[in-house]
C-alpha cells in the first residue's frame, strides 16, 4: 500500500494479483464512518467539497483494516481490506452513483459542506 500525496491516490495490491489506485476523494465520499453512512439505510450524508482532500495519516487497525485521517479533519472511517477492495474494483460504478446523487440533490461536487450537513448523520 502506497499513499501518493501529489496525485491523491491510495495504491493498493491484493493477494489475488489485483491492484487499484483509489482516489482520496472517493475514499472520503464513501467513508464507512457513521458520519458519512449514517446509522441505517437512507441516512447517508452526501459529501461535497472533497476533490482536493488529502490523506494526512494512515494507521493500521489490527490486521484487518486501516484508518486514514483526511485533511478536512475526518478520521473516523475504518477501511477494511474487503472495503478497500470493493472501492477499488467498483470505482466506475461508485463515481456514477455519486454523480447521480449530486445531480438528484442539486448539489455541486466542489461546494463546501455546511456544518448542518457534516453533523447530520450522527445527530450532531
Amino acid at each position: 500500500m502506497t499513499v501518493h500525496g501529489r496525485s491523491r491516490v491510495l495504491e493498493i495490491a491484493f493477494s489475488d494479483g489485483r491492484e487499484f489506485r483509489i482516489p482520496f476523494e472517493l475514499m472520503r465520499v464513501y467513508s464507512p464512518s457513521a458520519e458519512v453512512q449514517g446509522h441505517g439505510p437512507g441516512q447517508e450524508v452526501l459529501q461535497t467539497g472533497k476533490r482536493e482532500v488529502d490523506v494526512v495519516d494512515l494507521q493500521p487497525v489490527g490486521n484487518y483494516a486501516v484508518q486514514p485521517a483526511f485533511s478536512d479533519g475526518h478520521d473516523t472511517g475504518i477501511f477494511s481490506w474487503d472495503y478497500l477492495y470493493f472501492l477499488g474494483s467498483q470505482q466506475d460504478q461508485l463515481w456514477s452513483d455519486y454523480q447521480r446523487r449530486l445531480a438528484d440533490a442539486g448539489a455541486d461536487r466542489d461546494a463546501p459542506m455546511s456544518s448542518a450537513q457534516a453533523g447530520h448523520a450522527c445527530g450532531h
